[in-house]
């Protein structure tokens, strides 16, 4: 019977050391009546599931978590469903991870285009759509149509299925030229159209989605051809037996809407940093946060905060302006009360250097008094609610959540409940009564946003002078090769 040979299987799976990254999950799944096929009885049998992937943001990076993505998450899941562990390789660009599916398996997960013409691979049923976009610097004539990417320096990236949609578009416009490259990743690629070495670049819809804050220089045009399709890639002498199990993993998740909860986490923000206020706060970034950055990093050593998330802070009360004050008498670069600062022994708000301590000290007392039961980043977003809104509302907040049946320990819920505080059905029921709370809700939000462009700035910096300590003979990576006009 197929179902004892599998038992056997599993009760001799040896345990396995990951050279990259090994988690432990879930449990065991009702297998259907079939042969596994060797790939996928090897799997069982080893008790690992081996994935090839890219070091993406749309794919799986190390958040401050730990590892993270969208795809990171729908391997995972895998992995939980087969009931082993998990290990990936993710030193590879997308020709790098095609080969090793085909020489050492089990599958690829690396937002692949579904193409069933490559030969010794098969890809699983298609995961989301892939939309090509043609995206400009701003302050370029807009593009709308093909005929306007006519004498404009276009980059792509070789094999991601963008280059693929250039070749066809290429076949009814002859004229047609762009760039491509295997070597580096959209964020480059993005980075090249901001600062002028190309004029636009081809990429898809999610992926500018998810960078478009990085890069306010970087304007939307205008979709080009039919949508590609996101898919798993499997080595082709392996069988079927895993190729459909993933579909039927893949199709559960469909089913029953994790899917795309799951896309709309990731690549579903909204838009409420538009362009004009990102571009104000790069602008920040370089023309005043330097002047108070040593203050921020001294405040983080001793608070325990990432500096970044004070200067976010910092930037969301006063726009980094020492001698900001509000209409209700909150001052400072970090917009302490007076009574607040008379605790923290603040003598002066705006002194830069005691407002900044008295801030992140202030923040990190918030953080320490609330329940012990609010854990992990639920905490953090808490204590900054709280920083805006005070602690007594927040947890008017959170007793709002509990009537709704929410958790009061996630700021999922308790960002919903915050805005209730705005009406008199919920304040009257509450102990500090009305307050605005859509304000504390777009205050977290905001200093998120900035904080992710402060960390990509701080990377952005640290590979920059990477790369100036190069040797002067090596060359640059990420050169692009030119595509020619085909008449």
């Amino acid at each position: 019977m197929l179902a004892s040979a599998l038992h056997h299987l599993r009760r001799r799976r040896r345990g396995y050391a990951a050279l990259c990254v090994t988690l432990a999950l879930g449990l065991v799944p009702a297998w259907p009546d079939r042969s596994p096929g060797p790939g996928l009885a090897a799997v069982l049998e080893r008790d690992f599931l081996s994935v090839q992937t890219r070091n993406t943001p749309t794919t799986y990076y190390e958040g401050r978590q730990g590892p993270t993505g969208f795809e990171y998450e729908l391997m995972r899941r895998f992995a939980d469903h087969l009931g082993v562990s998990l290990t990936l390789d993710a030193d590879h660009n997308i020709a790098e991870v095609l080969e090793a599916v085909r020489a050492e398996g089990d599958l690829g997960a690396a937002a692949l285009p579904l193409d069933p013409t490559l030969d010794g691979l098969m890809f699983s049923r298609p995961i989301m759509p892939l939309q090509p976009l043609l995206v400009y610097r701003r302050g370029l004539p807009p593009p709308e149509e093909v005929a306007d990417m006519e004498g404009l320096e276009i980059g792509t990236l070789a094999g991601t299925g963008t280059d693929r949609v250039m070749r066809e578009l290429q076949a009814d416009h002859p004229w047609l030229s762009w760039k491509e490259a295997d070597d580096i990743e959209v964020a480059a690629l993005l980075g090249q159209v901001a600062e002028g070495d190309l004029d636009a670049a081809v990429v898809f819809e999610h992926q500018f989605r998810l960078n478009r804050l990085f890069f306010p220089e970087v304007e939307d045009g205008f979709p080009l051809g039919r949508p590609l399709s996101l898919a798993w890639a499997f080595p082709a002498d392996q069988g079927l037996g895993l190729v459909r199990e993933a579909n039927r993993f893949l199709a559960g998740l469909q089913d029953n809407g994790l899917l795309e909860r799951l896309g709309t986490r990731y690549f579903g923000r909204d838009d409420y940093l538009e362009y004009v206020g990102a571009r104000t706060f790069i602008g920040h970034v370089h023309e005043r946060l330097p002047e108070y950055a040593g203050l921020f990093r001294e405040a983080a050593r001793h608070s325990g905060f990432d500096w970044k998330l004070l200067a976010a802070v910092g930037y969301q009360e006063s726009h980094w302006q020492p001698e900001a004050t509000s209409p209700t008498g909150v001052r400072g670069l970090m917009m302490l009360t007076n009574a607040t600062a008379s605790d923290l022994n603040v003598d002066n708000r705006l002194d830069p250097a005691q407002s900044i301590d008295g801030g992140a000290r202030y923040l990190r007392e918030l953080k320490e008094r609330l329940p012990a039961s609010i854990t992990g980043e639920d905490r953090l977003f808490m204590a900054l609610a709280a920083y805006n809104v005070g602690l007594g509302h927040l947890y008017d907040a959170r007793r709002i959540a509990e009537m709704r049946g929410g958790d009061p320990d996630a700021w999922a819920d308790v960002r919903e409940a915050l805005p209730l505080l705005q009406k008199r059905e919920w304040h009257s029921k509450t102990r500090y009564g009305y307050a605005r709370g859509g304000e504390p809700v777009i205050y977290v939000r905001n200093i998120r946003r900035y904080y992710e462009i402060l960390a990509y700035v701080d990377r952005s910096q640290q590979q920059f002078h990477r790369l100036s300590a190069r040797p002067p003979d090596t060359p640059a990576e990420g050169a692009f090769d030119r595509v020619p006009p085909s008449g």
